[in-house]
């Protein structure tokens, strides 16, 4: 199989919500010798992008959703140990990622998480449904750099807010960069909340992180 083909292949499986099958092909790429990075930019990005797309025309439908962000999780299970090996990179910067309260979704999060590692990021993801004190006190113990909050509707944005005030509140706020990002989420928003920035995509994100603690990309 050339490359290409196990892009498209990978691609499928996500958008088919097949997480065996994204799995079984990401150990192929891998045992063929693939770099882990273009899978999953070619692959895997593509595959969850025409889910989402679908999503959002109402050609597809929740558990379509779902299934496909578990077929993600799947290769990407596969695939982000490699983009570590064998590379003695120095720590970028540290972030803490979740979803606020409320909020179920982390197909977004989970790929921003996922590059920010690629870029050489240390991520620490908290998940879904996260409380202000859930990412306190990951901000307390991981020492992070950077705090990343998503939020996918807009009945659980305002979430970002508290969390921004519970860091303030905790004598926290100097010490992180705080961004932002999520469908409902915009520019103003995070600047009406107090955010040191806003992504509205997985690559953005990278040039945001990049530029918040003032490291060269």
């Amino acid at each position: 199989m050339t490359k290409e083909e196990m892009y498209s292949q990978l691609a499928k499986a996500v958008e088919e919500g097949e997480p065996e099958d994204a799995a079984a092909l990401a150990q192929q790429a891998l045992d063929s010798g693939y770099d882990p990075l273009a899978c999953i930019n070619q692959g895997l990005t593509v595959g969850i992008t025409r889910v989402g797309e679908s999503f959002s025309s109402g050609e597809a439908y929740l558990p379509d959703l779902i299934l496909g962000g578990e077929a993600m999780k799947s290769a990407l299970a596969i695939l982000e140990p490699a983009l570590m090996d064998n590379q003695e990179r120095e720590v970028v910067g540290r972030v803490v990622l979740g979803t606020v309260k409320g909020d179920l979704h982390e197909i977004g999060k989970t790929l921003v998480g996922t590059m920010l590692t690629a870029n050489g990021f240390q991520v620490t993801d908290l998940g879904i449904d996260q409380s202000a004190e859930d990412f306190l006190v990951a901000v307390k113990e991981t020492g992070a750099d950077i705090l990343g909050m998503s939020a996918l509707l807009t009945t659980t944005m305002r979430e970002q807010q508290t969390i921004i005030n519970a860091l303030k509140e905790g004598g926290l706020r100097d010490q992180v960069k705080v961004m932002v990002g999520g469908a409902p989420v915009t520019q103003s928003w995070a600047e009406q909340i107090g955010a040191d920035g806003y992504a509205e995509d997985a690559i953005s994100a990278i040039d945001l992180a990049y530029r918040l603690i003032d490291a060269p990309a």
